[in-house]
Order: C-alpha cells, then sequence, then structure tokens
C-alpha cells in the first residue's frame, strides 16, 4: 500500500465532479442537484435487493415492489404470500423475509419512518453494516462510509493494496473510512459506487476517463488489472435430489410452501426430497400422493452460493380424489409459475409437454 500524494479534499472535490456529470441514472435514486432528499423506504428496498444482485436484474422488481405497495406501512400490511411470489427469481429469499420483518418493525416501533440514526437502522431486522451505512448515508446525508464491491475494488487500485480479499476488507474499510467527507457525504458514497461500476471495473479499467487517474498508485504501478487480489474459492460440491410435479385433471397444481428457515425458506416449490451431496444415497423416496410418477428425460441443473444442484423431475397425472400426503393444490387460474424460485420454475419448465 502507497500513500497517496493528493489531500483527501482534492479526491473528493474530483470525484464529486465527476459525478455531478456521469452520475448513473437509476429508479431510486435523486440526482444531484436536485435539492430533495431521497425517499429511504426506496433507498432501504433498493440496497436489500442490489445484495449479491446486478442493478440490471433489480430494476424490475424495484418497479414492481415501489408500484405495489409505494410505503413502508404498505409493504409491512401485505400478505406474506404476495411479498414472496413477487421476490420469486430474484433470489436469496431470507432477504424477502427479513423485508417484510424489517418493514413491520419500522410501522410498529418507528412509527412508520426509517430512523435516521446509524445505530438504530443497524439494530432493523434484514440489515446490515454496509446497508445501515448505505441508508444513513445516502436517504440521511449522514457520514458514514459504504463498502461494496465495487468501493473495494476502487480502494485497492487507489492505494495499490495487494492483500487478498475478504481477508483485506478492514484495511479497505479503514483506507475508504479517510476519503469519506462531512459535506456530500451520501452523494460521495454514491459517486465512488459508480466509479468502480462504471470506470473502475473489474476487467479493463477505463483508467483514461477516470477522475482519480493520477494519483491512482496501481495505474502508476501497472497493477490495477490484478487487484483487488481475492483468496481462491473452493470448489462447489454438487447435490442431487428429486422433484415431484403432480397435476390434477382440473389443472390444479400440487405445491407445497417450503420452511420459513432454510433455503428458499417461505416460497412455493414442488415436493420433493432433501438434497444430498453426491455419492451420499437419496432417502426413501416417498412421493406427496399414491400415482404412475414418470421420471422426465434430462435434469434441472443450477447453483446456490455454496453448491450445485442437480433435480430429476418426476410428474404424475392426479384424480380428483387423489389424497396427498403433503403440500396443497393450488387452482389453475391462481398458479403464477412466476411465483416460484428459479431452480422450482426451471422444474416446472421441464413438465411442460409432460401432461
Amino acid at each position: 500500500m502507497r500513500d497517496l500524494a493528493s489531500p483527501p479534499e482534492e479526491l473528493n472535490a474530483a470525484l464529486l465532479a465527476w459525478y455531478d456529470v456521469h452520475a448513473r441514472k437509476l429508479p431510486w435514486r435523486v440526482p444531484p442537484g436536485a435539492g430533495v432528499r431521497p425517499d429511504p423506504y426506496r433507498v432501504w428496498m433498493s440496497e436489500v435487493m442490489l445484495q449479491q444482485t446486478t442493478v440490471a436484474a433489480v430494476k424490475d422488481y424495484f418497479h414492481r415492489f415501489t408500484t405495489r405497495w409505494p410505503t413502508v406501512g404498505d409493504l409491512a400490511a401485505a400478505e406474506d404470500a404476495d411479498v414472496m411470489g413477487e421476490w420469486a427469481g430474484l433470489g436469496y429469499y431470507a432477504r424477502a423475509r427479513n423485508l417484510l420483518k424489517c418493514a413491520r418493525v419500522v410501522v410498529a416501533d418507528h412509527g412508520g419512518r426509517f430512523p435516521a440514526d446509524h445505530a438504530a437502522l443497524l439494530a432493523l431486522p434484514g440489515i446490515g453494516p454496509y446497508t445501515a451505512a448505505a441508508i444513513a448515508s445516502i436517504a440521511f446525508d449522514l457520514r458514514h462510509t459504504v463498502l461494496d464491491g465495487n468501493v473495494e475494488r476502487v480502494m485497492a487500485r487507489l492505494h495499490d493494496v495487494h492483500s487478498p480479499l475478504p481477508g483485506a476488507k478492514p484495511e479497505l474499510m479503514a483506507l475508504a473510512e479517510t476519503l469519506t467527507p462531512d459535506t456530500r457525504p451520501g452523494d460521495y458514497a454514491q459517486a465512488v459506487m459508480d466509479l468502480g461500476a462504471t470506470i473502475c471495473t473489474p476487467k479493463s479499467p477505463a483508467c483514461g476517463l477516470c477522475p482519480w487517474r493520477a494519483p491512482c498508485q496501481a495505474r502508476v504501478l501497472g497493477t490495477a488489472p490484478d487487484l483487488p487480489r481475492k483468496t481462491p474459492k473452493k470448489t462447489k460440491p454438487t447435490r442431487h435430489g428429486i422433484a415431484f410435479v403432480g397435476c390434477r385433471t382440473d389443472g390444479a397444481w400440487l405445491l407445497e410452501t417450503r420452511p420459513e428457515t432454510g433455503l428458499l425458506g417461505g416460497m412455493l416449490g414442488w415436493p420433493g426430497t432433501p438434497w444430498v451431496d453426491s455419492g451420499d444415497a437419496l432417502p426413501q423416496v416417498t412421493p406427496p400422493a399414491e400415482a404412475d410418477w414418470d421420471t422426465l428425460n434430462g435434469e434441472v441443473r443450477h447453483t446456490f452460493t455454496h453448491f450445485h444442484l442437480r433435480l430429476e423431475v418426476r410428474v404424475a397425472q392426479l384424480d380428483i380424489d387423489t389424497p396427498v400426503s403433503h403440500g396443497q393444490f393450488i387452482a389453475k387460474d391462481d398458479f403464477r409459475p412466476s411465483d416460484l424460485p428459479t431452480v422450482m420454475r426451471k422444474a416446472f419448465d421441464l413438465t411442460r409437454n409432460a401432461f
């Protein structure tokens, strides 16, 4: 790590001047110079949705959520199943469960207003250090430092930090804090994230367009393409399971709501077996109803954060009076494949020619 020749004040002025011209136009953002503060509800919503997800993937979800539930009070009063259904496909479903919990706490304990206090924000369900800092700075213009993947990359290159992530996070946070200004901290937070997203990109950074080109130590030393360094990831294991897709003769589908805790918690899904590691025998296979279950050609392949999944799909046509051991039938007109999480929708797509 090398000390910068330029003082923080000069760096901040250069970055904010760049941001005033080049700020991304995002549906949850108030542009610089607009003279109004962003809506904390929209800032919070966007930050939760953007965790582990791209801006491109989030835009449509954000529009649907804020159109259907325009205030935190509207969201707090929503049915759990409706929110989980709208979230389907965005992934990391614990975020959706915490979204509802947080909205209800804000309404019950804070009069329907997000607190303009970092510690109080941090105490809300589903809000961690990064999200609390982002809301505090962007929505309330309080001096708090944000450190997402974009900011980590900018700091690592600006200071030529070669310590690998994730171990380097405290060092990069300390460096980011030295640059966070007292004035316009919300604009600064968005500016440094925009810099990483549009200029200081993971591959082929556009150094010639960067407002921090001159003081950037990695650019001077030619190390920018190699930073930030990362500890090699462990190989993901592969797990296997079976999904049972049953359709009744009246067009109703047999589905179950997964347990609140655990992967895909609270989401609709097809009944099936637990998912076990490769080499382990599947638990005793017990279909949810007595029927002639046919195994489809092909399989569902899906990758979660920590493992790959391979699902065998079995299908059956069920009579009206067929008893089921678990799950419930959802009428044809009430069933929306879009309410299913991605892995379950892949199983449904595989069955399109089976019924």
